[in-house]
């Protein structure tokens, strides 16, 4: 049309879309795509994406789930400012995750360095030691970490031989939470076999050309071996911040569901638990969750900000 504006083409494309056979058209090419995927789907719909959604409102509510929830907007974002347990549960967990998660990744990467050699029967020693990141999230083995340091425990078993009078270190304020890093520290096993591929990519020309630079092992260590881990530490320090603030079982176990003794096993995800299942105060269970994903997505954000300041890419 001159002079004006021709709608023939929209209008010709709208007609299609409210077609239904254009749309059988278009997909069933796919229909075997999408019935293998629908499975998936739709326990994402389930599963994750309709919890999460009334996750959400339910944090703008007053909801004990006996009753129809109430809004009341921002109410329970307020009173977590004037909540002094939460505050306690924040401290306790940033206490976990500072502590244990650097420590977990150094034990981790020492290990890796360790068994990276080629001798016989490694293979035999790679697997005992990833055993524990396969159990040390069960219920189980926190029964067991119980165990091993109470008044009784192996631990203080141990020291008796030397000597030296054990405590009930899951009992005192001032230890419990000690505990709970260590079992941290003992799951290494995940970032230790990702350390371990990445050592083998490490061409060993780089090692052969510092040698004979006179370069020693520390040298090649700091000059080599880590630079070109930086990415693999990147992703072992973001994953397993990730995983120490979703930490449920082993304080749960370890204290009795309480976050004794006097809170100082108070993880921030059993707080949580204690508000929605103990207490029935599932609204602001529900705002206490999502204040934890802004958390860890404030801290993944920042880290890879600064991920660009000393990782190190082989481009």
């Amino acid at each position: 049309m001159k002079g004006g504006v021709n709608f023939a083409p929209p209008l010709h494309f709208m007609a299609l879309l409210l077609r239904g056979d254009y749309w059988v058209r278009k997909y069933a090419h796919n229909r075997e795509g999408y019935a293998f995927l629908a499975p998936w789907l739709l326990g994402f719909i389930l599963f994750t994406a309709i919890p999460m959604i009334l996750s959400f409102y339910f944090s703008f509510t007053q909801y004990d789930v006996l009753t129809p929830p109430k809004w009341i907007g921002l109410k329970n974002y307020i009173d977590m400012t004037k909540d002094p347990r939460l505050h306690k549960s924040l401290q306790v967990t940033f206490t976990y995750v500072g502590l244990g998660v650097p420590l977990q990744i150094v034990f981790a990467l020492f290990v890796a360095i360790v068994l990276h050699r080629d001798k016989p029967g490694i293979r035999f020693y790679r697997g005992i030691y990833y055993l524990p990141s396969l159990f040390g999230g069960s219920v189980a083995v926190a029964i067991l970490w119980r165990q091993v340091f109470n008044k009784e425990g192996l631990l203080n078993q141990l020291l008796a031989l030397l000597g030296i009078e054990g405590k009930n270190w899951i009992a005192l304020p001032e230890t419990a939470l000690y505990t709970l890093i260590v079992l941290l520290v003992w799951q290494f096993g995940s970032p230790m076999v990702i350390f371990l591929s990445g050592l083998k990519q490490i061409p060993k020309e780089y090692y052969e050309a510092a040698m004979i630079d006179g370069a020693g092992k520390t040298r090649m260590l700091f000059n080599i071996t880590l630079p070109m881990l930086t990415p693999l530490i990147f992703f072992n320090l973001v994953m397993g911040i990730i995983n120490a603030f979703q930490a449920f079982t082993p304080a749960y176990i370890i204290s009795g569901g309480t976050g004794a003794p006097v809170d100082s096993t108070l993880f921030y995800t059993l707080y949580l638990y204690i508000k929605g299942f103990q207490h029935f105060s599932m609204g602001y269970a529900s705002a206490l969750a999502w204040v934890l994903l802004a958390i860890m997505s404030v801290i993944t954000a920042i880290m890879f900000f600064l991920s660009r300041f000393w990782v190190h890419y082989e481009e």
